[in-house]
C-alpha cells in the first residue's frame, strides 16, 4: 500500500492521528499539495460517502471522518498559498431565514467538501438576497437551501424567484433540502433538484457538473 492509499484508508476509518502523519509524510516525500488532497483525501472521504449512503457507517463516523480531513487541509495550507486547487464546483449555501437549524445543513457542506467542492457557508437564517448575493458575487455552481420548519419553506420560493429576476436561474442550480421538504415541493418552487443528505447533494452536484 503507497502512502497515498494509506492516507485514504486512514481518513475513511477517522484516524486523525495517522492521517496528520501521513500528510505530513507525503509533503515530505515532495508530493503536491493537490496529489495529496485529490489521491488522498478526497478519495477516502469519497468512500466514506458511499458507506454512508449505504448505512454501512453512521454520522459519528462521517464527523471523525471530517475533522482528520480539516487536520490534513490544515498541514497542507501554507503549501498551497498561492495555488488554486482544482474543484468539482462552487457551492453557496445556508439554512433560510427565520431557521436556525443547522446540523443537516452543516452535514451536507462537510460531504460536499470532502466530495471536493468548494463551499461558501453562509449559516443559518439567510436572507433570499444573501444567498443570490453571494452566489453572483463568487460565480457559484449552485445554491444550497435548508429548512426544517414548514414555516420557512417558503423563503425558498423567494430565493428562486430572485434568482429569475437577477438572471441566474438556469445558470446556477437550485437545490433544497430538509426534514419537510419532498421532491414534489422542490419541483413546485422551481429548484433543480431535492436532497435528502449530504451524499444525495453530492450525487447530483455531480451529475450537474456532468461527473
Amino acid at each position: 500500500m503507497d502512502i497515498l492509499e494509506e492516507l485514504s484508508a486512514s481518513l475513511e476509518a477517522g484516524d486523525t492521528a495517522a492521517v496528520t502523519r501521513l500528510t505530513t509524510e507525503a509533503v515530505a516525500q515532495g508530493l503536491a499539495p493537490e496529489i495529496i488532497t485529490g489521491h488522498g483525501l478526497v478519495a477516502g472521504m469519497n468512500v466514506v460517502g458511499q458507506k454512508f449512503k449505504a448505512h454501512e457507517i453512521f454520522l459519528p463516523d462521517v464527523l471523525l471522518a471530517a475533522r482528520a480531513m480539516h487536520a490534513a487541509m490544515e498541514i497542507l495550507k501554507p503549501h498551497l498559498v498561492g495555488k488554486q486547487l482544482p474543484t468539482a464546483g462552487k457551492v453557496v449555501i445556508g439554512t433560510v431565514q427565520g431557521d436556525l437549524h443547522d446540523i443537516g445543513k452543516n452535514l451536507v457542506s462537510i460531504m460536499l467538501r470532502g466530495a471536493g467542492f468548494e463551499v461558501i457557508d453562509l449559516g443559518k437564517d439567510v436572507a433570499p438576497e444573501r444567498f443570490v448575493d453571494e452566489a453572483e458575487k463568487t460565480g457559484a455552481d449552485a445554491i444550497g437551501m435548508s429548512a426544517l420548519l414548514t414555516t420557512t419553506m417558503p423563503m425558498m420560493k423567494e430565493v428562486v424567484a430572485l434568482a429569475k429576476k437577477r438572471g441566474l436561474y438556469g445558470k446556477t442550480r437550485i437545490l433544497v433540502g430538509g426534514a419537510p421538504l419532498t421532491a414534489e415541493y422542490a419541483e413546485e418552487i422551481g429548484a433543480d433538484a431535492y436532497c435528502f443528505d449530504g451524499t444525495s447533494a453530492v450525487d447530483r452536484m455531480r451529475e450537474f457538473a456532468g461527473g
